[in-house]
């Protein structure tokens, strides 16, 4: 009888992907099928849209005495969600005559309830990404994701509360409203603590700042008590804010879960995952294939408290979005690979009792729980952290001394003015060159690349270690204003080695 087709899109891992939506009439006793490798919430469309048309539009398909075959392509594409839900209902009344609109530049996406309502689906941001690189001019989306779909500028996006209101629009009868682009407010974290909270301290402060400006990982070791995660907390407070394109990495993995709310404040992402947490929900993957906090962490900081006490799959998982600033997770059903670009700050303690070495209290652990407590981090972690710093007791006396509550807005500044340093000079931080783009770029003196080979030598370093010690020394050459690395920031850089490798 007829044929229609109509333009959808679906959430592929983090990317949207097109999907046509053919829907062909014949005349025989009443089928409505969906073919075109459709997953269980894909075929139960098939309900939703037929109590939507007949409680919203009067107009009941089953009533009819004709054969409905819908034709999700393409067919080798696993189709998944309830996405197509408004294209499958219009293609259905543009073939049956019932509905007659140019398709021409349009892209339709939206879950319909059984009264005609349209519900939100996740990776609005995404897909609405992928219709203007891809030239539509027009995207109609759910009313309820109008916030997350103002966030991209230059196409026209409609905002659909309910089938009739859809179908009135595309006949000329009653205008839809449409997302006015509202650029996201990017803001440095206002956190409860200050850096300037922190009494004493001060070789962590330096190290913390030296990670925030130059992106490297650190690890914070030492005795229960001694302000560890106090300065992890304030860390988050000394991050510049995001540049508007990372927001939007940061906001798209969000909307993939469907928790865009807790990426529209526009604040730096900061994840704390319990040490007790599995694989899956820290490297992300599962049934459904999600994100895992490293992913949720992109662009800011994954804290581990408690660092050896995590799974040991999940801290030698580390491995490869600590070196790329991605992870690929790899399942039967598929392979997703997820943005994982993130600043590692992990804290432990120096033994399972937690007080060798600390000179407050006696150690009581035996030498081989303290050797099987180190084991639990291996070479290669080890290698890939670039700043190791003890956190030592607190005198007493310190504790009673006046703060600086605006201490973090000092150091705030300092990390802003060498991230943008840095960017303008490799269009990255300091810790994301390669080896190549460190020989070349650096900047070491002479004095400074014979002293550090002489080091290097002396403790063994690993030509990982090594690179990654030039990396540090940059940044913290940055911070002193300085266009080559000296002498004293390679020494610098090098008391950040841990001292049990």
């Amino acid at each position: 009888m007829a044929f229609s087709r109509i333009q959808s899109a679906q959430l592929s891992g983090l990317a949207a992907t097109g999907v046509t939506v053919e829907t062909d009439i014949n005349r025989g006793l009443y089928v409505f099928q969906i073919v075109g490798l459709p997953d269980k919430s894909v075929e139960e469309s098939r309900e939703r849209v037929i109590s939507a048309l007949r409680n919203s539009l009067d107009k009941n398909p089953k009533a009819e005495n004709h054969k409905v075959i819908v034709s999700l392509s393409p067919a080798e594409l696993r189709k998944e969600g309830a996405y197509f839900d408004i294209a499958i209902a219009l293609g259905y009344l543009t073939a049956t005559a019932q509905l007659s609109f140019d398709d021409q530049g349009r892209l339709f996406v939206g879950e319909l309830a059984l009264n005609g309502e349209v519900r939100p689906v996740r990776g609005i941001l995404s897909i609405v990404q992928w219709a203007k690189a891809n030239g539509y001019t027009e995207v109609f989306v759910p009313h309820t994701n109008a916030q997350e779909a103002a966030l991209i500028d230059g196409i026209t996006i409609y905002l659909v509360p309910t089938l009739g209101a859809l179908v009135s629009h595309l006949v000329g009868d009653e205008a839809l409203h449409t997302s006015v682009y509202q650029p996201p407010a990017l803001s440095a974290h206002a956190t409860a603590i200050d850096f300037g909270d922190v009494r004493g301290q001060l070789q962590a402060k330096r190290a913390l700042t030296i990670a925030a400006a130059g992106g490297h990982n650190i690890v914070l070791y030492g005795p229960p008590g001694t302000g560890k995660t106090m300065l992890a907390k304030a860390f988050h407070g000394i991050l510049p804010p995001l540049a508007h394109d990372e927001f939007l990495e940061v906001a798209m993995v969000y909307s993939s879960i469907g928790r865009i709310d807790d990426a529209l404040s526009g604040l730096v992402p900061l994840r704390a995952p319990h040490h007790s947490a599995s694989h899956v929900a820290i490297i992300g993957g599962g049934a459904m294939l999600r994100p895992g906090d490293i992913t949720l962490a992109h662009r800011g900081v994954l804290y581990m408290d408690e660092f050896p006490e995590f799974d040991r799959r999940v801290i030698e998982a580390l491995r490869e979005p600590i070196e790329d600033g991605s992870i690929t997770v790899a399942r039967a059903k598929g392979s997703v690979r997820y943005p994982a670009r993130f600043i590692l700050l992990a804290a432990m303690n120096p033994c399972p009792c937690g007080y060798r070495g600390s000179g407050v209290k006696h150690c009581v652990c035996s030498g081989s729980e303290i050797a099987r407590y180190n084991k639990k981090l291996s070479g290669p972690i080890i290698d890939r952290i670039d700043l190791w710093v003890p956190v030592q007791h607190v005198e007493y006396g310190a504790l009673h001394e006046e703060s600086n509550s605006r201490e973090s807005d000092t150091v705030r500044s300092q990390v802003a003015r060498v991230r943008t340093l840095q960017i303008d000079r490799y269009g990255k931080p300091s810790s994301a060159l390669t080896s190549n783009e460190v020989q070349s770029t650096a900047g070491l003196t002479d004095d400074a690349r014979k002293q550090l080979q002489v080091y290097a030598e002396k403790l063994k370093l690993s030509p990982r270690v090594y690179m990654r010690t030039i990396k540090v020394a940059r940044t913290i050459a940055d911070l002193d204003g300085s266009n080559t690395i000296e002498l004293p920031h390679i020494l610098e850089a090098l008391q950040y080695r841990p001292k049990f490798e």
